[in-house]
């Protein structure tokens, strides 16, 4: 069942972030002042909670009610564990196959990835914290209801989750351009994790720097990119094509 996914009101959000809430981004008005709106400026940096700020208007869209100036968006999923969950794909015997989002902000992208993660038998999904698209209404819609079922994952940095799977004996393959191999000539047999970057930027150079193979989509026409949710369909059938 989908839970609430707004709070609003200064303290309100700052009392949701301090008793453990899985906030999923927070939307603050622009160049409100005052001690109280300091303290929760504070609190979400110290913990890493994605934050925008944006025009009284935008606020007064997401919610008829006084805000103060502040509503953050719940998420309606609980969140997994990332060692957890590795543990218990691996310990199941299955071929993991788990997908990293690197900053993908666009949340209908998002979501159609999860509705092809959860057709192609995807291990869990992981994403960054920060910067990501946000994890709500418009995200289930979109995915058709598969953020029910496929296991998310929310960590501080994409290099250091591509580190741990790497340790876990799973083979971490980036979807770049930067590469002449295709997605024909990569094996995706093993037990894998692939990378999607952003819209605009594409994956971060640091993470592409450590993963243990990258592969590309042979493009025929002249238009030099696919839409990201598209791509990743490519990929992850490719995965399964393999693997019957």
């Amino acid at each position: 069942m989908e839970k609430e996914t707004t709070i609003f009101g200064i303290r309100a959000v700052i009392e949701a972030v301090k008793s453990g809430e899985s906030i999923d981004k927070v939307f603050l008005q622009k160049g409100l002042r005052g001690e109280l709106y300091h303290e929760l400026e504070q609190l979400l940096r110290k913990e890493g909670i994605n934050c925008s700020y944006v025009p009284i208007e935008k606020l007064n869209r997401l919610t008829k009610m006084n805000h103060q100036g502040a509503v953050a968006q719940i998420a309606p999923i609980d969140f997994y564990d990332l060692e957890g969950l590795v543990m218990n794909v691996l310990e199941s015997g299955k071929t993991a196959m788990f997908l990293l989002l690197d900053q993908l902000s666009d949340v209908r992208n998002f979501g159609a990835i999860v509705r092809t993660a959860e057709c192609t038998g995807v291990s869990g999904i992981i994403v960054q914290k920060k910067g990501g698209a946000p994890v709500n209404g418009d995200a289930i819609k979109t995915s058709a209801g598969a953020l029910f079922k496929v296991p998310i994952c929310k960590v501080d940095h994409i290099k250091d989750a591509v580190f741990y799977l790497q340790a876990s004996g799973i083979n971490v393959i980036a979807a770049t351009e930067k590469t002449n191999d295709t997605i024909y000539d990569v094996s995706f047999k093993e037990p894998c994790a692939i990378i999607m970057g952003s819209e605009g930027k594409g994956i971060n150079p640091s993470v592409l720097k450590v993963v243990n193979a990258k592969a590309k989509l042979p493009l025929l026409g002249e238009i030099e990119s696919l839409n990201v949710s598209v791509a990743c369909g490519a990929f992850l059938y490719e995965a399964v094509r393999q693997r019957r």
